[in-house]
C-alpha cells in the first residue's frame, strides 16, 4: 500500500495548518498596540487644561468655540484632532489643528465647531482629552 502522507498535496495543506495555527497564537498571545497605548493613557496625568465650548454669532463659519485655559505653572505644547460631525465629500473626517504652546494661565481658542464635533487634544506626556461640542 503507498503511503500517502508525502503527496505534494498533504505537504502543502500541512503547510496551511501550521501557518493558520502560528497566526492564531500570535494574535493571542502578543498584546495589541492599542491596549498597550491604551494602559499607558491611563497612568498618564490628565492636561492641566479646563475646557469651555462658547456659542458666537458668525455669519460664515460654525457657531462654535472652544477655549482651553491652561491651569499649570508651566507651559503646555497641545494639538488637537476634530472629528467633524457633519461631513462633505470633498474634505476629510478629520481637521488637524497644528501644535499650539499655551503658556501658564493662558488660554487658546479653536474657533469653527459644530454641534456634535468631537474633539481629542493631545500634549506629550498626558492622557488625552476627548470633548464634544454640546
Amino acid at each position: 500500500m503507498k503511503n500517502l502522507d508525502h503527496t505534494p498535496a498533504r505537504r502543502i495543506a500541512r503547510g496551511f495548518i501550521s501557518l493558520a495555527l502560528l497566526c492564531v497564537l500570535s494574535v493571542a498571545l502578543l498584546p495589541a498596540p492599542s491596549a498597550i497605548a491604551a494602559e499607558k493613557a491611563e497612568h498618564a496625568p490628565a492636561l492641566p487644561l479646563t475646557a469651555t465650548f462658547e456659542k458666537v454669532k458668525t455669519d460664515q463659519a460654525p457657531p462654535f468655540v472652544l477655549k482651553l485655559k491652561n491651569t499649570s505653572k508651566t507651559t503646555v505644547e497641545v494639538s488637537a484632532t476634530i472629528l467633524l460631525s457633519v461631513q462633505s465629500h470633498n474634505r476629510d473626517k478629520a481637521r488637524k489643528v497644528p501644535a499650539h504652546k499655551i503658556a501658564a494661565g493662558d488660554t487658546w481658542t479653536i474657533d469653527g465647531l459644530a454641534a456634535l464635533d468631537k474633539v481629542t487634544v493631545e500634549g506629550k506626556g498626558f492622557a488625552p482629552l476627548e470633548l464634544e461640542v454640546k
